[in-house]
C-alpha cells in the first residue's frame, strides 16, 4: 500500500492525499499494461530475422537490409564461379549425323577441297520417338510325352515381380514420385502423356510401394548405424498426416543422412534413436528435447549459434533500452567472432585457436552478467548454465558452429509439405523416410540418385541385397 503524502487532519490535505494515492495506484496499473502490452507487441514481431519462427510464418516479410555502397553485383556467374562445362567426344554420341555441302554457297562452284580434322560438332540431347518400349513375355506352353503333364516357360523373375511395369521404370517412377512432389494424378498424367505410358493411379500406387519396399533394407541400416556416429546435426520440422501434426526429425552425419517421422517432439525420441549410450558430439538448437536427451546420454553438444544471432538480435530491437543494449554488446561479440572464423586460413592456427579462446571467453563475461530482467536476465541464465556449448566447436573443430547442415536437409520437407499437404498413414510416412534418406545420402556421396534407386530395384525383384550407402 503506498503511504500517504501528508499526516495533517486537515480534511482537504487528507481528501489531495487520497487522490494522489489513486492516481499513483492507476500509474502502476496502467504502466504494468504498458509493459504487457509492449511484451505481446514485440512477441508479435517476431519473425524469421529475429527468432527461430520459418520464414513461411511471417505474415509480413521482415525489411530487407540496406544496400551495401558501391559498385551492385551484376547478375549471373561471380568472379570464381566454376563454369559449367560438358565435354563430349563422337564415340560418346549415340546416333551420328553428317552434314555435308554439296556447292560452294558463296558463288555455287561444286570443287569443294574436305579438310579433315577441322570438322565442327554441336551435340544436342533429344527424346527417341518411343521413350518406353512395350515388351511382350510371352510363355510357351508344353505338354511332356513321358508323363503327360503340362508345362509353361518361366518369364524372367524381374517380369514376374514387376509386372506391368519394368525394373527401370519402377525405379524412375519412384524417383519421379519423391523427387518432384508429384501427386498420382500428375505423375499418370506426364507418364501418359509425355513418354506413352498408360498407368493407371492405382497401379502407380502398387509401383511406388514396391520402391519403398525396395529402399527398406537400404534405409534400416542407416538409422541403425547412428548411435555409433562421432558427430550429429539434428533438427525437427512439422509433417502432415491425414489432419495430425507429426514431426519429421533429421540426422545428418558426415557421410549419410536420416529422416524419421514421429508423432511427438520429445526427446523420448531421440532415446529410441541414439539410446542412452550416445557419445556424439550433437549439433542442435537450444530447444528443451535435446537439453533433456543431454543430462541422459554422454553426449557433447554445440548449440546453434545463429539461432542465438537471431534471439539476440531480437533483444537488440527491445524497447527496453538495458535490454536492447544487452542484446546489442552480446551481438557485437558475436559479429567479431564470425569475423574471425573467415579469416581462419589466413591466420595460423595457434594464433585462431587462441583468439577464439579469448572472444568466447569475453562473449560469456558479457552474457552472465546484466542488470536488464525479463528475457536479458532468462537469457544471461541460460549463459551461467550452458554458455560453454554454445563454442564447442573451439575445441572440436570437426563440428560446426551453427546446425545449417540439419537445416539445408530440412528444407526439402518443408517444400514437400507445402506442396504435397502430407502423407495419409503410416506407408506414406515410409515412403517418404526412405526416398529423402536415399536422396540427401546419394547426394552426399555423389552418387546418381534414379540410377541407384533402379539398381536397388532390381536387386529387390531378383531377391539380391542391394548396394549399401554405409561407407567406410
Amino acid at each position: 500500500m503506498l503511504p500517504t503524502l501528508s499526516d495533517s487532519s486537515c480534511s482537504g490535505c487528507l481528501a489531495r492525499d487520497a487522490i494522489i494515492v489513486e492516481l499513483q495506484r492507476q500509474m502502476q496499473q496502467m504502466q504494468q499494461q504498458i509493459d504487457a502490452l509492449q511484451d505481446r507487441m514485440a512477441r508479435a514481431e517476431k519473425n524469421s530475422s529475429n527468432s527461430s519462427k520459418p520464414p513461411s510464418s511471417d505474415i509480413v516479410k521482415p525489411p530487407k537490409p540496406a544496400a551495401k555502397r558501391g559498385k551492385k553485383r551484376r547478375q549471373g556467374g561471380q568472379p570464381g564461379h566454376v563454369k559449367h562445362e560438358r565435354t563430349f567426344h563422337l564415340n560418346d554420341a549415340d546416333i551420328l549425323h553428317d552434314h555435308r555441302l554439296d556447292c560452294c554457297p558463296n558463288c555455287s562452284c561444286s570443287t569443294l577441297i574436305d579438310l579433315p580434322g577441322q570438322e565442327r560438332t554441336q551435340y544436342q540431347y533429344e527424346l527417341a520417338d518411343q521413350p518406353i518400349v512395350l515388351h511382350a513375355h510371352q510363355s510357351h506352353a508344353y505338354r511332356c510325352a513321358s508323363c503327360d503333364t503340362l508345362h509353361v516357360a518361366p518369364p524372367p523373375v524381374t517380369v514376374k515381380q514387376g509386372g506391368l511395369v519394368g525394373p527401370r521404370l519402377t525405379g524412375l517412377i519412384g524417383y519421379l514420385k519423391g523427387s518432384g512432389h508429384l501427386s498420382y494424378t500428375t505423375l499418370q498424367s506426364f507418364l501418359d502423356e509425355g513418354l506413352g505410358a498408360d498407368i493407371s493411379t492405382g497401379m502407380l500406387v502398387k509401383v511406388v510401394n514396391k520402391v519403398s519396399q525396395a529402399l527398406h533394407p537400404i534405409y534400416q541400416p542407416l538409422l541403425e548405424s547412428l548411435p555409433h556416429q562421432d558427430r550429429l546435426h539434428i533438427d525437427e520440422t512439422g509433417h502432415k498426416d491425414r489432419g495430425q501434426t507429426l514431426w519429421t526429425w533429421v540426422f545428418a552425419a558426415p557421410r549419410f543422412t536420416v529422416f524419421h517421422i514421429a508423432d511427438s517432439r520429445s526427446s523420448q525420441v531421440l532415446d529410441d534413436i541414439l539410446g542412452d549410450e550416445c557419445a556424439a558430439v550433437l549439433g542442435h538448437d537450444y530447444f528443451s528435447s535435446y537439453r533433456a536427451y543431454m543430462k541422459r546420454a554422454p553426449v557433447t553438444v554445440q548449440f546453434c549459434l545463429a539461432h542465438l544471432i537471431r534471439e539476440l538480435r531480437f533483444l537488440s530491437e527491445s524497447c527496453s533500452k538495458v535490454i536492447a543494449n544487452y542484446g546489442q554488446r552480446l551481438l557485437d561479440e558475436l559479429k567479431a567472432l564470425f569475423r574471425l572464423i573467415h579469416r581462419r586460413d589466413s591466420l595460423r592456427p595457434e594464433t585462431f585457436q587462441r583468439r577464439l579462446e579469448k572472444i568466447s571467453a569475453r562473449f560469456l563475461r558479457k552474457a552472465r552478467r546484466t542488470q536488464a530482467g525479463g528475457v536479458a536476465a532468462t537469457l544471461a541464465k541460460r549463459f551461467r548454465t550452458h554458455g560453454r556449448e554454445y563454442f564447442t566447436f573451439i575445441t572440436r573443430p570437426d563440428i560446426e558452429p551453427t546446425n545449417n547442415i540439419a537445416e539445408r536437409a530440412l528444407r526439402f520437407c518443408v517444400i514437400d509439405r507445402r506442396i504435397t499437404q502430407g502423407t495419409r498413414g503410416r506407408k506414406g510416412q515410409q515412403w517418404c523416410e526412405r526416398f529423402w534418406t536415399i536422396q540427401a545420402t546419394c547426394r552426399q556421396q555423389g552418387r546418381r540418385i534414379c540410377q541407384f534407386i533402379q539398381q536397388a530395384v532390381y536387386d529387390s525383384f531378383e531377391g539380391n541385397l542391394p548396394t549399401g550407402l554405409i561407407t567406410a
